[in-house]
């Protein structure tokens, strides 16, 4: 028998798994309240390709990233080096600029929900296809966005039932002043090479402000005796982290400032922030994200601000209570279960007409005995069944059990429209 690729995951009807990130039901319960969040703040979906060119990533990533070095990359036929997407910002930033969205009026707010690949370890809550949520604004460098885009997290997590988080926040500067930092940065590191691991030491060749990112033990102490970039930040950083602080204040949304925290790709500049979960161990970060203002410059396109972030479904999906999502909420309204042949046909029928009428109905098609439909429309977690035969046809009321009290009752067929319908 041939298994699916090690580090993807089959997601099934809530009946089949006990899993909870393998549930269609809770998949379905994230992706609706997403959509309702970015009604209400009014932003506009977006959909990229899952193949990208790699210089695409390349190039915005950045080649010494752990993203960049997970890439799947391949040459295609016409010789062409092609990558299944790793993220989503570098690809919406590309659309934006290939399509000049940049001439409409307004801000471009665009949300995306769709699969990304990594060939990392998998481990709970992330796989080497996992899917993202996310939002990019771009035209603003506006602190308010950011304060905007937090406001809409923490909505969207509430409804969700996830409340035992903690956001995150950090300014990583600019142009302006991270080369400076940079310079000190790595005369400090180096001065402590011998006291850091392996990691570290090649984070201090290629990219010096990853190195707090190491999640060692042993590197935590050296780790705080490095000096801090929000300590030197160039005057206009300050005031954007200063404003973005205050409009967060105003609502009411906690946060905690964590010098050491940083973002893992090269285009990130100023806010940086992490939204951490409380049910998901080390890996504890549900979202990401922050303002990349020179992105489309790096890739080619015109100056354009930017700030974003995005979510991994399947740990928020671990995150989320169990109780928050009714696993039967996509079961069908009615089970159709016949005695005879005469009676196979009619409910086919009857079943037609009812979903005309906006009624979810399942007919049995495997002509069960009565006592082994009512099990299988129990197992499928209809609301009802109705129980169809010689005399109902000839009567034209219809037996109708209540799956849950067992309750039944003869009704016509346009009674039964409207009893249905109140479901």
């Amino acid at each position: 028998m041939i298994n699916k690729v090690r580090g993807t995951q089959d997601i099934l009807p809530a009946r089949f798994t006990k899993k909870a990130d393998g549930q269609m039901e809770r998949w379905h319960a994230v992706e609706r309240a997403a959509r309702e969040a970015f009604r209400r703040y009014g932003f506009e979906e977006i959909r990229t390709p899952i193949l990208e060119r790699t210089e695409l990533f390349d190039r915005g990533v950045g080649t010494e990233t752990d993203v960049n070095k997970e890439m799947y990359t391949f040459e295609d036929r016409d010789g062409e080096t092609i990558s299944l997407r790793p993220e989503s910002t570098a690809p919406v930033v590309r659309a934006y600029n290939e399509h000049a969205l940049y001439n409409q009026p307004g801000l471009a707010k665009l949300f995306y929900i769709g699969p990304q690949f990594r060939r990392e370890r998998p481990q709970k809550g992330r796989y080497r296809q996992f899917w993202q949520i996310g939002v990019e604004v771009l035209g603003s460098d506006d602190p308010a966005i950011e304060a905007e885009v937090i406001e809409l997290l923490d909505w969207y997590l509430k409804r969700l039932g996830i409340t035992d988080t903690e956001l995150l926040i950090n300014s990583i500067g600019d142009q302006n002043c991270r080369p400076a930092y940079l310079v000190l940065l790595k005369e400090a590191i180096r001065e402590r090479l011998d006291r850091l691991c392996g990691t570290c030491n090649q984070r201090y060749e290629t990219n010096p402000l990853r190195v707090f990112d190491c999640k060692e033990e042993s590197c935590q102490p050296v780790l705080e005796e490095l000096p801090k970039l929000i300590d030197r930040l160039c005057d206009a950083c300050q005031a954007h982290f200063d404003e973005f602080q205050r409009l967060l204040d105003g609502r009411e949304i906690a946060y905690t400032i964590v010098p050491r925290l940083v973002r893992g790709l090269d285009y990130y500049t100023r806010t940086a922030f992490e939204i951490v979960g409380k049910r998901l161990g080390s890996q504890n970060t549900i979202v990401g994200g922050g303002r990349y203002d020179g992105l489309s410059e790096i890739l080619g396109g015109r100056p354009v601000k930017g700030f974003g972030f995005a979510l991994g479904m399947e740990r928020l999906i671990i995150s989320m209570p169990e109780s928050i999502v009714n696993l039967r909420s996509e079961a069908p309204a009615l089970f159709v279960a016949y005695i005879g042949d005469e009676a196979r046909l009619h409910s086919f029928a009857l079943a037609r007409r009812l979903r005309a009428a906006g009624i979810s109905v399942v007919v049995d098609l495997e002509a069960r005995k009565l006592k082994r439909a009512l099990a299988v429309a129990d197992s499928l977690g209809a609301a009802y069944s109705l129980i169809v035969g010689e005399d109902e046809i000839k009567s034209g009321a219809y037996t109708l059990r209540n799956m849950s009290s067992g309750e039944q009752k003869q009704l016509a067929e346009a009674e039964l429209v409207a009893h249905l319908s109140k479901l």
